[in-house]
């Protein structure tokens, strides 16, 4: 029997190229057909390589699911951007590369990023989805989110609602 390693640990400037490839394929899975294509293509070829390294040093947190060898998702968190919610942190982003779907790193990764808010302080989580996004808002929904706030985001072409979901 063959024993594979997973770890969700912080991603590091060298390994920018393969966190930038899963944004690549993970987004333009997940919004295709709901974001207009000329503007998910521009937000996805903004955050190319050197955006990538740069965000490895940034004052956001960025965690890695590492899975013998492969990047197969990331998470982004800090502190909550929304001021009128209660909750502190926020995870602004957990995204998998399409292959590493529904096989429980996503769980995985949401709890240690979760679990890292905690440790930092913060009292409360906020996650934003686009409503539009099902598979998201019913991961959220799953993992004990609760739906409270909602807003729109403008994609240039088209404002599409987002809703806010939080855990105490």
């Amino acid at each position: 029997m063959k024993t594979v390693s997973i770890e969700v640990r912080p991603g590091e400037p060298h390994e920018a190229a393969a966190i930038a490839d899963v944004h690549r394929v993970s987004w333009l899975q997940a919004y295709g057909g709901i974001i207009p294509h000329r503007p998910l293509v521009r937000m996805v070829n903004r955050r190319d390589e050197t955006w990538w390294r740069k965000a490895t040093r940034g004052p956001a947190t960025l965690l890695v699911v590492d899975v013998a060898g492969t990047i197969a998702g990331y998470a982004t968190l800090g502190l909550s951007r929304a001021r009128a919610l209660p909750q502190e942190g926020e995870i602004y982003e957990i995204y998998l590369r399409p292959e590493y779907q529904g096989l429980g790193l996503g769980r995985i990764l949401f709890g240690e990023a979760k679990s890292l808010l905690k440790s930092l302080g913060c009292e409360g989580l906020v996650v934003w989805c686009l409503e539009d996004s099902e598979l998201a808002y019913n991961f959220f929904l799953s993992a004990g989110g609760r739906d409270i706030a909602e807003g729109m985001e403008d994609f240039g072409e088209k404002y599409l609602k987002k809703v806010g979901l939080v855990w105490k």
